[in-house]
């Protein structure tokens, strides 16, 4: 069967001059108000704004979409490296694509094991903006020389690739655009081919509230190409609230781990900084809700 296509709402403008406005779908949307506006224009891929804001400082968007904030990032970075990247004895080598805002690259080099990162991402103005805005998001990495930045096509780059890794992250816009390559099977079993025996890929997901059709395309769409798809949730407050996320494996499960152990490899690898996860918080985000469940079989 060819990829399912996933759909996307009809692309809104914010409801008022300044009201940052996402739409999670044509008829549900939330906002953040902008207290300044600090960039606006147009890549050659999408178009791109950075603004200050009361709750969550600075914030970044993307066609429209917010992408992260220097006060919530933890949320989302660190639930969608450290899942993963605990459960693995011991990584050495991580790929990310997408993740032009170093926030991903931060918390793998969290892990003193980690020898290097790489880190792929078509648009080079993310990178140009993450340097100039987001230092509280990437905290220098970007500049660390165990960081490979790549300026390129991740579907182009893992395709002809020949380097294995013990952990991918894919680090996406929602699918659109650029991105839209990047959630189809051919580029999921493309990712499988570079992972180690043990190694894993993570991705965020989607909405199971907001978007449920999405949850069960893309995991569909995984299954073909892992044999360990686990999805697991967390909260993003910039996302609007619950959201899904999913560790992709031949072998690593992160079900394998109880909460003393995740703590125990915390304290052996030195894991600083934290805000967010922990050894309760890992086998808590596998524990689905009976609706999500029922998305997810």
């Amino acid at each position: 069967m060819p990829d399912t296509p996933l759909k996307q709402p009809v692309v809104e403008r914010d409801i008022a001059p300044g009201v940052l406005t996402e739409y999670l779908t044509d008829d549900w949307a939330f906002f953040v108000r902008s207290a300044r506006a600090r960039e606006k224009f147009e890549s050659p891929y999408q178009a791109v704004e950075v603004h200050d804001s009361v709750p969550f400082g600075t914030l970044f968007r993307l066609d429209g979409h917010f992408m992260t904030s220097e006060r919530d990032e933890f949320f989302y970075h660190e639930n969608l490296v450290h899942v993963a990247a605990v459960t693995h004895s011991q990584p050495q080598r991580a790929l990310i694509v997408g993740g032009g805002d170093g926030g991903s690259a931060e918390e793998l080099l969290k892990h003193p094991s980690l020898k290097s990162v790489t880190l792929c991402e078509i648009d080079r103005a993310v990178i140009e903006v993450a340097r100039k805005y987001l230092q509280q998001v990437h905290r220098g990495v970007l500049d660390d020389p165990r960081v490979a930045l790549k300026i390129e096509d991740g579907f182009a780059f893992i395709r002809n690739s020949t380097e294995q890794f013990d952990l991918i992250v894919l680090d996406l816009t929602d699918p659109g655009g650029p991105s839209t390559k990047l959630y189809t099977r051919e580029f999921y079993r493309a990712c499988a081919a570079r992972l180690t025996p043990l190694g894993a890929l993570t991705l965020h997901v989607a909405s199971p509230v907001a978007h449920p059709e999405r949850v069960r395309e893309t995991l569909g769409n995984l299954r073909h190409a892992f044999t360990l798809v686990t999805p697991y949730l967390t909260s993003i407050p910039l996302y609007g609230g619950m959201w899904m996320m999913a560790c992709c494996s031949l072998a690593l499960n992160p079900k394998s781990l109880s909460a003393r152990e995740v703590d125990q490899r915390i304290r052996e690898r030195s894991l600083r900084d934290l805000q967010y996860y922990n050894g309760d918080v890992h086998r808590a985000c596998l524990a689905l809700p009976n609706f999500v469940r029922a998305l997810v079989v």
